[in-house]
C-alpha cells in the first residue's frame, strides 16, 4: 500500500508539532523517520495511524483519503518501544488477540488462529515459547512478539515506534538485521521511528530527516550520508567537526586555515560554517613553515594531541587548536576537534599526548549565510 502525506500541520497549545509536512511513501518501501526528541516524527507516526487527528493536511491510503477512516478500519499494525504484551496472557495468546477480536462475521475459525499464530511464532523465530508468559521473556524476544502480534491481523501498514530503544546496544543491533530480512520477506510498507542515525542509515530504503516539525531531507542512507541538504542534517549525521569562518569570493577563511569553495563564488565576506567528519581529516606532525599551499596560504589546523583514544582498528583523537588560530568570537570555548585515523597509521607515527600536529580537511562542506 502506498501512503501519501499531503500538508498536514498539528499543534499541541502553542507548540507546532507538525508544520505543512508532505511525504510519498511507496508500497512495500522501509522507511525511517530520523530525528531529534520534539520534532515531530511520533506525532506523524501516529496521524498515519489515526491516533492522532491533523489540523490540516490529509493521509491517502493508495490514493484513498483516510481522514474518516477509524483507527479499526485502516488496516495498520502497531509496534511500540515498550512491547505493549498483555502480562496474563501467553506468547500465543498475545498474538492470537486481534484475530480473536476480530467482528463474528470475519473472525477465523479456531482451527485457523492456531496454524496463522505458529505460523507466525514460526516467522519470528520463537515457536517454542508459545507457553511462556511476557515477564519470562527477554526484551529482545518480546519486542519480536511484539512484531508477530502486529502481524497477525495482516496490516497492509506496518508502524514501529522506537521499537528497539529500551534494549541493550547489542540487542539492538541484532534485532534491526533481523527486522530488515523480515520485511523483505513479507514486503509490507513499513515506517519506522527512531532517533538512532546508525539505526535508520542501516535498516530503511529511505530516510526522512526531521527537525522542529519539518521534513529537512528524504533520500537514501548513502544520499543523506554522502550529500547533507542542511547544516543540521550534516550536524545529526554522525559525529562532525564544525569551523567558524567567513567566504569571500569563492574562499573560505577558518579557523587558521584557508579552502577554495568555488560554489560560494558570489559570497561577499559572509559568515560561513565548515562541516567536516573525523575521518576526513588529515593528521600530520607539525613543523614551522610547513603546511602552506603554492598560494602561501595555511593548509592546516595548528592543534595539540590532548587525547587518544584506540578501539580495535581506529583511533580516535582529540586534538585542540593552538590558541593563536581561534578567532575572536570562539576564544576561551572548548573547540576539541575530532579526527579518525587508522589504529596501525596511528601507531607509526608514534604521536604522543601532549605533541603538536596539523589537520587538514580532506573533504569539507561549506554553509553560507546571506551570500550576496
Amino acid at each position: 500500500m502506498s501512503i501519501e502525506i499531503r500538508n498536514v500541520s498539528k499543534k499541541f497549545g502553542d507548540f507546532h508539532a507538525l508544520r505543512d509536512v508532505s511525504l510519498d511513501i511507496n508500497s512495500g518501501e522501509l522507511i525511517a523517520l530520523l530525528g531529534p526528541s520534539g520534532c515531530g516524527k511520533t506525532t506523524l507516526l501516529r496521524i498515519i495511524a489515526g491516533l492522532e487527528t491533523a489540523d490540516a493536511g490529509s493521509i491517502l491510503f493508495s490514493g484513498e483519503d483516510t481522514t474518516g477512516v477509524h483507527v479499526r478500519e485502516r488496516q495498520v499494525g502497531f509496534v511500540f518501544q515498550h512491547y505493549a504484551l498483555f502480562r496474563h496472557m501467553t506468547v500465543f495468546e498475545n498474538v492470537a488477540f486481534g484475530l480473536r477480536v476480530k467482528p463474528r462475521g470475519v473472525r477465523p475459525s479456531e482451527a485457523q488462529i492456531r496454524k496463522k499464530v505458529h505460523d507466525l511464532l514460526g516467522l519470528v523465530q520463537l515457536d517454542w515459547l508459545a507457553d511462556r508468559f511476557p515477564s519470562q521473556l527477554s526484551g529482545g524476544q518480546r519486542q519480536r512478539i511484539a512484531l508477530a502480534r502486529a502481524l497477525a491481523v495482516e496490516p497492509k501498514v506496518l508502524l514501529l515506534d522506537e521499537p528497539f530503544g529500551a534494549l541493550d546496544a547489542k540487542v539492538r543491533k541484532e534485532l534491526r538485521r533481523w527486522l530488515r530480512r523480515l520485511h523483505d520477506e513479507l514486503d509490507v510498507t513499513s515506517i519506522f521511528v527512531t532517533h538512532d542515525q546508525e539505526e535508520a542509515l542501516e535498516v530503511a530504503d529511505r530516510v526522512v530527516l526531521m527537525n522542529a516539525g519539518r521534513v529537512e531531507q528524504v533520500g537514501s542512507p548513502q544520499e543523506v550520508w554522502e550529500h547533507p541538504a542542511s547544516p543540521f542534517v550534516y550536524g545529526f549525521l554522525g559525529d562532525v567537526n564544525l569551523f567558524h569562518g567567513r567566504a569571500h569570493e569563492g574562499e573560505v577563511h577558518l579557523e587558521g586555515m584557508q579552502l577554495d569553495s568555488p560554489e560560494h563564488a558570489d559570497a561577499q565576506n559572509a559568515k560561513a560554517f565548515a562541516y567536516v567528519r573525523p575521518h576526513d581529516l588529515d593528521v600530520q606532525r607539525y613543523s614551522p613553515g610547513e603546511g602552506l599551499d603554492t598560494a602561501g596560504r595555511p593548509r592546516g589546523i595548528v592543534v595539540q594531541l590532548s587525547r587518544a583514544i584506540v578501539v580495535g582498528p581506529i583511533a580516535r583523537l582529540e586534538l585542540i587548536p593552538a590558541e593563536d588560530n581561534q578567532p575572536s568570537d570562539q576564544a576561551g570555548k572548548d573547540s576539541i576537534i575530532e579526527a579518525q585515523i587508522p589504529a596501525q597509521q596511528f601507531r607509526d607515527l608514534g604521536f604522543r599526548e601532549g605533541e603538536t600536529l596539523v589537520v587538514t580537511p580532506r573533504r569539507a562542506r561549506v554553509f553560507v549565510e546571506n551570500a550576496g
